[in-house]
């Protein structure tokens, strides 16, 4: 395996070029499928290349419950300084169950929790206006049983004109109809797995709120009026409302970004040629997350197929 076995925990590194060029020069909906899945692969083949790690690391050590044939000196000697790595590695797998584990729950708590809340409500329609002098607005994922809901409060309703509350409605309504929180919760758990994937994660973020205010300005006809929704419902949302995990229409973030990029032309739905910046992130990014899934799978075969000949049958 030698040194091929890390590649797949340091190539992450790449994401935050590959992050920039995609949010600048890539449609979003295109940024948020291709940043997910390249998130999620490369934090596929990080966890492998963690658990290979741990068992050529640890297999010597007494009273483990791995086989005594695993201890063999080809075995460790398949990867260097092979206790140090595996000391390592246990540290680092126990981290990624943990952060991984702890994100999943409160993701389900919070959601659960908000459909709990909003299950008295009529279910003839999407949208619930809560009475609260704190703005926020906000798309609260269906479960089985429960639909999905658009929640805002009245503060944030009044703080914008009828049409701007069209936009709003619409921007939230893509978050819903795109299963938006998927692809954000996907992003969440590759960057618990890997650090260094967390400038995708944040990306992807901004690329969902993108794609959301694009369908809207498509759905009311007016780039230049969505623009103004997005920044009114900035300027008076004060960050930190019950919307934290969940796709929200004034989340805090790059808020002149958007508004710019509403008031400049629309990028095109088709991919870029390849000479182009958005094209060479876009071959970068296939070609980081091929060389990880080759390294991770080439070091599992090594790992497999020294444990066969040194395992008796």
């Amino acid at each position: 395996m030698g040194f091929f076995v890390f590649l797949p925990l340091v190539l992450p590194l790449t994401s935050l070029p590959i992050a920039r060029l995609a949010e600048h020069h890539l449609h979003p909906r295109n940024a948020v499928r291709l940043l997910s899945w390249i998130g999620v692969t490369m934090a596929v083949c990080s966890t492998l290349a963690l658990g290979l790690l741990f068992v050529v690391g640890t297999a010597q050590i007494p009273g483990n419950p791995l086989p005594d044939s695993w201890s063999d000196p080809e075995i460790r000697t398949a990867v260097p300084f092979h206790e140090e790595v595996g000391t390592a590695a246990v540290v680092g797998l126990v981290t990624v169950l943990t952060a991984c584990s702890r994100s999943l729950r409160r993701h389900l708590r919070i959601r659960a929790r908000a459909q709990r809340v909003l299950a008295p409500m009529p279910p003839d329609s999407d949208l619930v206006v809560l009475p609260d002098a704190e703005p926020y607005a906000y798309a609260v994922p269906g479960v089985p049983g429960a639909p999905g809901r658009i929640v805002v409060s009245t503060s944030m309703m009044d703080s914008l004109d009828e049409d701007e509350q069209r936009a709003l409605l619409a921007h939230e309504r893509s978050h819903l109809a795109n299963r938006h929180h998927r692809f954000l919760l996907a992003a969440q758990l590759a960057s618990c797995v890997n650090p260094f994937l967390r400038p995708l994660q944040r990306a992807v973020g901004y690329a969902t709120e993108r794609w959301a205010d694009e369908e809207a300005a498509g759905s009311v006809g007016d780039r230049r009026l969505t623009a103004r929704a997005v920044a009114r419902a900035a300027l008076v949302t004060r960050g930190g409302g019950p919307a934290a995990a969940f796709a929200a229409f004034a989340a805090p973030g790059p808020v002149p970004r958007r508004v710019t990029a509403l008031l400049s032309p629309a990028l095109g739905e088709a991919w870029p040629p390849p000479a182009s910046p958005a094209g060479l992130a876009a071959m970068v990014a296939a070609a980081g997350t091929a060389v990880s899934a080759v390294s991770a799978l080439n070091a599992a075969v090594a790992l497999l197929l020294l444990v066969k000949a040194a395992t008796p049958w």
